[in-house]
């Protein structure tokens, strides 16, 4: 089953040159990808290549001004604001290089902040069903599963850089998404602890978890078990990783 499906998807961004002329600058020209439930994907493409205008589309960050994208079966491209914030927020799990948590905040509150935001809807729900355990639950669960079962009250400022990108992403799984949208999810992070966090990466798709990574290290997408490249906003390559690598989780 395809979590992801994108056709045709273009976007052009039009600014201000020097002579008052507009400059147009074709970021993605009609990029077709598709990823299927439990593929492990790394993105890459050097600077100006698409790959962060192909994430901020994938986050329904951003839409495409022309083409497709149906994501869980939903077609995000007609959404309207109220309708696209849900999808983000039910659909997708963000991990972000800068980790992003709230420094006030302990580990489980941060893990717990996606459900305040969770309305519950039926038609967005992969399960089928209401939500039985209550946040904290979900969250300390949630927390267990990335090896932090004895950090849970501990502040951001508490704990080191890869047991920070643990709370990451383990709020990044509270919801339940469709997928986890990582975007340099190790580059704040040294050797040892950036192969923990591949190996929890791993460690999530081999559970059936969907990961789409964007990188610019060649040697993090040996990790994965596909790459695709973009370049000047056109899909140049997609290759399966028949051997990847292992980390250590």
């Amino acid at each position: 089953m395809a979590v992801i499906e994108m056709r045709g998807i273009k976007r052009i961004y039009r600014m201000a040159g020097k002579q008052k002329e507009a400059v147009v600058v074709h970021a993605l020209r009609g990029l077709d990808f598709s990823a299927e439930e439990g593929e492990f994907v790394s993105v890459m493409g050097p600077s100006g290549s698409g790959k962060s205008t192909l994430m901020n589309i994938l986050g329904c960050l951003d839409k495409p001004d022309e083409g497709s994208y149906l994501l869980d079966s939903i077609e995000t491209t007609q959404s309207n604001s109220d309708t696209f914030a849900l999808i983000r927020n039910k659909k997708i799990g963000f991990v972000f290089q800068a980790f992003n948590l709230l420094a006030r905040t302990t580990a489980l509150e941060n893990v717990e902040l996606p459900l305040f935001y969770n309305r519950q809807n039926r038609r967005l729900d992969r399960r089928g069903g209401s939500r039985t355990k209550n946040q904290k639950e979900r969250a300390a669960e949630m927390l267990r599963e990335v090896g932090l079962g004895d950090r849970m009250g501990h502040l951001p400022s508490q704990l080191s850089g890869g047991q920070q990108q643990r709370v990451a992403i383990a709020r990044a799984m509270v919801n339940d998404p469709a997928f986890i949208l990582a975007d340099e999810p190790t580059g704040n992070l040294d050797t040892k602890m950036t192969l923990e966090i591949m190996g929890l990466f791993q460690a999530l798709n081999d559970q059936g978890k969907t990961i789409i990574m964007v990188t610019h290290e060649p040697e993090l997408a040996l990790y994965t078990k596909r790459t695709i490249t973009l370049r000047d906003g056109v899909l140049v390559s997609d290759i399966t990783n028949h051997q990847s690598r292992i980390a250590l989780s």
